[in-house]
């Protein structure tokens, strides 16, 4: 016998609308087109060696990569879906030096929606997990500036999720309200409630980084990876942010992505990448910090913004935290 009801992700984001009387529905509908953006951009990515998207592109974003031709395709798959949303102001991509005005507060524009097209890219040669981040929040219709409008701190985001392109496709948002996790049920074409109210486990000794840089990390770090290795803790990194951070998520552990010698002032983009997955795990009980601050309230000082970033379960990020302090 069936015990509980199927709900899709438009049904689920309606009755979160419910809990607000004046709602107007147009939040739904930019909730909708993310979704609808991350079936087109899962499709391709299934097909990816087939539709010839493996490979560099030939350019280079703003942050100074070489874009991936698929980096570039989901980026217009995502601006082409989002930019009919009437609701919509800004819209920023990760991969673009500007955010991208669409209209005024006076003529509708609630909302602003930041995205990061496709995380991890550069595994898709190897078939490994990679994924779409987005953060929405609201338009001041009394800046006119887009890049003043959108840098906001982490603790004034409306919404935030990431979508995973992996053995299924998941797709895990906030509203502020805990945490949620569809799955893509290809046969219907929709993302299917599968866990409500997802909550990290306290404690699990995992932690996730790339130790191939260890040598340039700051003292509190190598202590604090040391002390990891004499208590047995075990080693898992995949590579590709919304992968480690979604194991993370569900299972437990801290994910770090520590400053180094290269990168001073930390290489993941606060508004892009550390700010709409701290707001993940927060909601789920978990910390993100960025060594010294919680992560949310650092103010961003421009668009591209770039962060050191410690997050996941209390008690693991805790342990961290002690190390840096020395």
């Amino acid at each position: 016998m069936v015990t509980d009801n199927l709900t899709s992700l438009q049904t689920f984001i309606l009755e979160e609308e419910s809990r607000f009387p004046n709602a107007s529905g147009e939040f739904s509908w930019i909730v909708s087109a993310i979704s609808l953006a991350a079936k087109m951009i899962a499709y391709k990515v299934r097909h990816v060696r087939l539709q010839g998207g493996v490979g560099k592109e030939g350019d280079v974003n703003v942050q100074g990569e070489e874009q991936i031709k698929m980096d570039v395709i989901a980026n217009e798959v995502i601006m082409r879906v989002l930019g009919s949303r009437s609701s919509i102001a800004v819209l920023g991509s990760e991969e673009d030096e500007q955010p991208t005005i669409l209209r005024k507060g006076t003529d509708g524009g609630k909302y602003c929606v930041l995205f990061d097209p496709l995380d991890g890219s550069s595994n898709l040669d190897t078939a490994v997990g990679v994924g779409t981040i987005f953060t929405i929040l609201r338009n001041d219709p009394n800046i006119p500036d887009a890049v003043r409008t959108v840098c906001q701190p982490g603790m004034q985001q409306v919404a935030a999720g990431y979508v995973l392109y992996g053995s299924s496709t998941v797709f895990v948002i906030t509203t502020g309200h805990g945490v949620h996790m569809f799955e893509l049920d290809m046969s219907v074409g929709s993302f299917l409630l599968v866990q409500r109210d997802l909550k990290m486990p306290r404690r699990n000794k995992v932690y996730s980084v790339n130790e191939a840089y260890s040598e340039g990390f700051p003292a509190g770090y190598q202590r604090y990876l040391k002390w990891a290795h004499e208590q047995g803790y075990s080693s898992r990194y995949i590579g590709s942010m919304v992968a480690d951070i979604h194991r993370t998520l569900v299972n437990g552990g801290v994910f770090l992505y520590p400053p180094t010698k290269k990168h001073p002032g930390g290489k993941l983009r606060l508004l892009y990448e550390a700010n709409p997955m701290s707001f993940l795990v927060e909601q789920a009980g978990g910390t993100s910090t960025d060594g010294g601050r919680r992560t949310m309230e650092i103010v961003p000082t421009e668009v591209h913004a770039r962060t050191p970033l410690v997050m996941g379960s209390a008690d693991e990020v805790a342990h961290v935290m002690n190390h840096l302090r020395g």
